[in-house]
């Protein structure tokens, strides 16, 4: 049986290529806008991508995150703050968020190659601290480009997920897996975070220096899985 995943800030690129990959694995995507119909159209748009047995529907995002098992972070980092208040009542006990967030200063008008000092450690453990006791959080995707995402072809990417819940690890884990091409590492810790989001701005400055779009980690010496 599908799951019921929100994908919150679901309209943007991220978001979009996210929903994308798990409606084709078979996942029921609801994507989450601070406008409903810009959402309903992103999810109109992606089922005629993607077939008629798609499952995605759009909602604005108080509505997606009451209705979903799990939900994915994918809004700019300056929004996360604004929309985690927004829902702190709405969660449903037992969710489990993944947060993708990066803190690049891009958001506040500077660098994309570079991220943002977070007084909490990483945009993650920020996060943490504005969900309820009762919603487990891990972290990932945040290496994994928009482009890739948005195509048919596998990625070229590991995608590590950190949490300081294994069961909430695992989920993610087994998402990531949805996604051909991608292999899930055990990043360890939640506050292991701060270094895989300074790798999204490595990757942006290697994308630019080399005048590619999809640059990616892979880790070597590990057991393929």
């Amino acid at each position: 049986m599908a799951r019921t995943i929100a994908i919150l800030g679901g309209t943007g690129a991220e978001g979009s290529g996210l929903a994308f990959r798990m409606a084709k694995a078979g996942e029921h995507i609801l994507i989450g806008s601070r406008e409903a119909a810009r959402a309903q159209e992103a999810a109109r748009l992606l089922r005629e991508r993607i077939g008629d047995g798609a499952l995605i529907e759009g909602l604005d995002n108080p509505s997606a995150a009451a209705a979903c098992d799990l939900a994915v972070l994918t809004v700019p980092f300056s929004g996360v703050v604004p929309l985690l208040k927004q829902l702190k009542s709405i969660w449903k006990p037992g969710t489990i968020v993944i947060d993708t967030t990066v803190p690049l200063a891009a958001t506040v008008g500077g660098a994309a190659t570079r991220v943002l000092g977070v007084w909490q450690g990483s945009a993650a453990e920020q996060t943490k601290e504005l969900l309820p006791p009762s919603v487990s959080l891990a972290a990932a995707f945040q290496n994994l480009g928009a482009e890739s995402l948005a195509g048919d072809e596998p990625v070229d990417c590991d995608v590590l997920v950190c949490s300081d819940d294994e069961k909430t690890k695992q989920v993610a884990s087994e998402l990531v897996s949805k996604i051909p091409g991608a292999r899930p590492l055990n990043g360890g810790r939640l506050e292991n975070a701060r270094i895989v989001e300074s790798l999204t701005a490595l990757l942006i400055g290697l994308n630019m220096r080399y005048k590619v779009h999809g640059a990616g980690i892979r880790f070597t010496g590990l057991p393929l899985k």
